[in-house]
């Protein structure tokens, strides 16, 4: 009996000592998706599938509204309290770094290799991001459209010049069937205007700041072709194609309803519209003379600073882009899946697919905004200034101001050297 007790009591022991040795690693992560609820309950199933995969780790979410979710994080740096994995809006990640929120990523390269290559958060040759996702700008319109004003349809390989497209706009507004040639997207605010317009600049041979080494604004954003930029982009209201002050109802619903004969539209619109417009068509944005251009980079996933465990938290990022997930996002809530083999999965992005297009533009006419932790200054100078500029201010002038402001900034800040 006293052997069967000794015996009870080491196996006892013995399962203890397993249970403890089995027990997971909490991981705690921040996502900016609160109030999603086809987004969230994708993330919950990678968490709940990588946890029950394996022994080591266990992931654990907060989710924040997206409206507050950068300010929550900076907060939380100051603080000390970042979790292990965050995920970021991809032009933001340079200032995250070096402002030392993140680390470098270490995952096998090789997961990646096919991935968009908006999709990759590069900094200082190191990778830092990597989203699971990309999202891609068209110009949307009516097969019916193109046809009522004899225009020819543009493609990916033959786009649409600056004369071509200034024509096209012209036709729309001397038929008198629109309220407006041309929707821009003027009542989104914030960050679209640098994603949707700043690639119109750099179509036209200007850009943000000279990215030869992100010192200096001057010459990139005020040299002749801004400039041409500038006046261009001020006659699309001058000239009566677009409106300056557009009402938010009329951007959500406007060329569904006719009220516009083109509108510069990202591919998370495509679905609802799609079901309103039967013969929708997504044409390749015009090259102005620099070749067609279009933002790149959207949310992507890293590991803070600070976590202390990056290795589990790399561990559920690399994870994570199984491109059955990778489809379920893009089936999901309708962004580009990372991947051509994810594409090839999902029901728009599948080669022949509604959306496909859309793949091929991001491929293909895609441009990270400025990697450049002065971006998040950058940004906002230049929303102001195209706010201005359509509004009537003197092109030169707000360019010029626009120069000195980021400037200032770079220089007040030692030209973003790393800390």
């Amino acid at each position: 009996m006293k052997h069967a007790l000794l015996t009870s009591g080491a196996l006892m022991a013995a399962l203890a000592w397993g249970g403890a040795a089995a027990a997971q690693t909490d991981l705690t992560m921040w996502y900016h998706g609160a109030g999603n609820e086809v987004e969230s309950k994708i993330v919950h199933q990678i968490i709940d599938d990588f946890n029950a995969s394996q022994s080591d780790w266990k992931v654990s979410l907060q989710s924040f509204p997206q409206a507050a979710y950068n300010d929550s994080v900076t907060a939380a740096a100051l603080a000390g309290n970042l979790p292990d994995i965050l995920d970021m809006d991809g032009p933001n990640m340079p200032n995250w770094a070096w402002a030392g929120y993140i680390q470098p990523l270490n995952i096998d390269q090789s997961k990646i290799a096919n991935f968009l290559p908006g999709t990759k958060g590069i900094y200082d040759g190191k990778l830092y991001s990597i989203g699971l996702w990309d999202a891609a700008i068209a110009l949307y319109t009516r097969q019916s459209t193109l046809d009522m004003l004899g225009l020819r349809t543009p493609t990916l390989d033959h786009p649409w010049s600056k004369d071509e497209f200034m024509a096209a706009l012209k036709a729309a507004k001397d038929s008198g069937k629109f309220d407006y040639a041309f929707d821009p997207g003027m009542a989104w605010t914030g960050e679209w205007y640098p994603y949707a317009f700043s690639p119109f600049l750099q179509s036209f041979g200007g850009d943000i700041v000279d990215r030869s080494t992100y010192m200096t604004a001057e010459g990139a954003l005020n040299g002749p072709d801004a400039i041409a930029f500038g006046e261009w982009w001020q006659s699309l209201f001058k000239d009566g194609y677009a409106s300056a002050n557009q009402d938010p109802a009329d951007r959500d619903s406007g060329f569904i309803n006719g009220k516009y004969a083109f509108s510069w539209n990202g591919n998370w619109a495509a679905v609802p519209a799609m079901e309103k417009v039967k013969d929708l068509v997504f044409l390749p944005a015009p090259d102005f003379g620099h070749g067609p251009k279009i933002g790149a980079a959207s949310w992507q996933f890293g590991v803070s600073a600070t976590s202390a465990h990056p290795d589990g938290a790399a561990a559920f990022i690399q994870f994570a882009l199984q491109d059955k997930y990778l489809a379920a996002f893009s089936d999901g809530i309708g962004l580009i899946p990372a991947t051509t083999t994810a594409a090839a999965m999902t029901k728009n992005y599948a080669p022949g697919g509604s959306l496909a297009v859309f793949f091929d533009y991001s491929a293909q006419e895609a441009m990270v905004r400025p990697v450049t932790p002065g971006y998040v200054v950058e940004s906002k100078v230049f929303e102001k200034a195209v706010t201005d500029i359509a509004n009537g201010a003197d092109v030169t002038d707000t360019l010029d101001a626009a120069v000195d402001e980021i400037n200032a900034d770079i220089e007040k800040n030692n030209g973003y050297q790393k800390q």
